[in-house]
């Protein structure tokens, strides 16, 4: 078995996302306080990158320190600050601009010195968008009403479709964008993940050389890292697990995949090409045979015969779809 360095040697950035990866709901995931806490210790920097567009950042570090995380407000990157970023090179400083969203955009165009307006009446020079429970109908038509009158710019926070919530899954931001899509023929320029104005915003931010991206989402953590030229880990502790890495297509695919974060501290283990076609990391072994993916070794550790296989289909140059894969590799 070959290691290499563990995921953060060399790296002077860590960029982490939140649901999925720090907390789940109400709850921390397990070992990701403790791992994230070790880290800063041994003088890792951190900074939590999120498209929750409803809060402020200070309200987000809150309830990391809440988590028992040493987080402060600048410490959080949030999609309403890339949002005010890139409006910034769209019009003049101060310009009235029209929101459809909550607090979390109010206040950072506030401290940005832009004013704010509800109504398309107001000649605003932009619309920025984003999630808030508030939001309803006369919020999207004026954004609608703005667009079709003014031409003017249409920025997004973010895209996501869906959101958790206490009771299962809500429409997300993705949503309501659309409707006013629909309604337009537009589309928005989106600031949030997957798109790079975010991660541009977290490294101005941190002065990053060597960041890394650290996620459970492959559509939004690891394609927007990609995009951004930056290097990302899936952790298997949230959205997006085996059955989703084995099925990768180029732009989603990670450099590290972990079973938790304290994993970004020990070497990590590297494929190694054996006689006969067989890809082993550690103790787990696969073998190609044909379109067939058999497992030679099981292993001590599930996520190194998913580290194995992604290798070979990866490698391969050919979708999921084309091969035969056992049921014990990504169950």
């Amino acid at each position: 078995m070959i290691a290499a360095a563990s995921p953060l040697d060399g790296v002077d950035v860590l960029l982490a996302d939140l649901d999925g990866v720090l907390y789940a709901a109400a709850e921390p995931i397990p070992h990701a306080v403790g791992a994230v806490n070790a880290l800063v210790a041994d003088g890792v920097r951190v900074g939590y990158i999120t498209n929750n567009a409803s809060r402020r950042d200070d309200q987000v570090a809150e309830q990391l320190r809440g988590f028992g995380l040493g987080a402060q407000p600048q410490d959080v990157v949030t999609s309403p600050q890339a949002a005010v970023d890139v409006l910034r090179g769209l019009v003049p400083a101060g310009s009235r601009i029209l929101v459809v969203g909550g607090e979390g955009i109010t206040h950072e165009l506030g401290l940005a010195g832009f004013a704010v307006t509800r109504s398309a009446e107001d000649a605003p020079a932009a619309i920025v968008q984003g999630f808030h429970p508030s939001v309803g109908w006369t919020d999207l038509a004026e954004a609608a009403f703005a667009i079709q009158a003014l031409g003017i710019p249409w920025i997004a926070t973010n895209q996501d479709w869906t959101m958790p919530h206490s009771r299962g899954v809500a429409p997300g931001n993705g949503t309501l964008v659309s409707a006013v899509h629909t309604a337009t023929g537009t589309l928005p320029i989106v600031a949030g993940k997957p798109e790079r104005p975010i991660f541009q915003t977290a490294l101005a931010r941190f002065a990053a050389a060597r960041p890394l991206v650290v996620g459970d989402r492959l559509d939004t953590d690891v394609i927007g890292a990609n995009r951004a030229g930056i290097a990302s880990a899936l952790v298997l502790t949230g959205i997006d697990g085996p059955k989703q890495l084995l099925a990768a297509g180029a732009e989603e695919r990670p450099v590290y995949i972990l079973d938790d974060l304290r994993e970004l501290s020990t070497p990590y283990p590297l494929p190694v090409v054996e006689d006969g076609g067989i890809v082993r990391v550690r103790d787990a072994a696969i073998r190609l045979d044909g379109y067939r993916l058999e497992v030679v070794a099981a292993g001590t550790r599930p996520t190194d015969l998913v580290r194995a296989a992604c290798a070979i289909i990866w490698g391969s140059g050919l979708a999921i779809y084309a091969f035969e894969v056992p049921e014990q590799i990504y169950a």
